[in-house]
């Protein structure tokens, strides 16, 4: 919400004066979406803004007359929010963070053998009610078979999930941590780096706010360039635009991230030749 709120100052607009903007968060609770959109629509504003697919999904059955703007998706496509990129059609069109299908996810898991050669058992937490989520998971295993790995798909996209989820890693024997994508996980990610950093598990995430946090390594589109990029929406729909002319923008590029105290504080040699492909570096 930040970065929305950045862009749109960047695209001279000030809260206040020539834009309200009315926040509601979720907090990682998919179940409160319809409740929270309900509510923003009763306000009649003029663009609605949401930052996940169960988000967008809970907006696009909500109303089909006002715009709607997402941002931090994967696959709006798959998920069936829009039927192409091209042409998204209907009242709805946004940012994505990322690609499922394109092998992206298999990313994480050939980032994290390379920061640990000799792992040969990983677990991978994502959430059954996104159904982005669902996009990652054949990925991972296919990389698995290719990269001799075995991958545990451990549903936790609630907090008692999350917590068995945990639970199940440190029974495991898994040597490795994957994060999927999902505002859950985001929410959660003081809990889960705590977890990690105990059970000392080399870990990959999606996005950098866990290299951030303390998190080793992250793989993944900006979330705030995908906001930034969709207060560029918001503005060209309060000109006028209609969202169904708006072809649906994808990332040009994606981070890698590596958190270098985070190596050293699990006992993790990180090869040099992965830390010369990182485009950030926490020291």
């Amino acid at each position: 919400m930040r970065a929305l709120r950045e862009g749109l100052r960047e695209l001279r607009y000030v809260e206040g004066r020539n834009v309200i903007v009315e926040a509601r968060f979720a907090d990682g609770r998919s179940e409160r979406f319809p409740k929270l959109v309900a509510e923003l629509i009763s306000l009649k504003v003029d663009v609605l803004v949401v930052g996940s697919t169960v988000g967008a999904l809970a907006a696009k059955k909500a109303t089909t007359t006002v715009p709607i703007v997402f941002a931090g998706l994967v696959d709006p496509v798959a998920a069936g929010i829009v039927p192409s990129f091209a042409r998204p059609g209907g009242n709805i069109t946004g940012v994505t963070f990322a690609v499922g299908g394109s092998g992206f996810a298999g990313k994480w898991l050939e980032l994290l053998k390379e920061a640990v050669p000799d792992v040969s058992h990983v677990a991978a937490l994502w959430n059954s009610t996104n159904p982005a989520s669902a996009l990652f998971g054949p990925e991972l295993q296919a990389a698995g078979q290719a990269l001799n790995v075995k991958i545990d798909l451990l549903d936790a996209g609630t907090t008692p999930k999350l917590e068995r989820a945990l639970l199940t890693v440190s029974a495991s024997g898994a040597r490795g941590l994957i994060v999927t994508n999902d505002p859950f996980f985001l929410d959660n990610r003081s809990i889960l780096l705590q977890v990690v950093a105990r059970e000392r598990l080399p870990a990959v995430y999606f996005t950098k706010l866990f290299a951030d946090a303390g998190g080793l390594m992250a793989y993944g589109g900006s979330l705030e360039e995908s906001y930034r990029r969709a207060a560029t929406y918001v503005d060209k729909i309060l000109k006028g635009a209609k969202p169904a002319d708006l072809p649906v923008e994808q990332p040009t590029r994606f981070e890698f991230v590596i958190n270098v105290r985070a190596a050293k504080a699990i006992g993790l040699t990180l090869p040099r030749r992965l830390l010369q492909r990182a485009d950030h570096i926490i020291e």
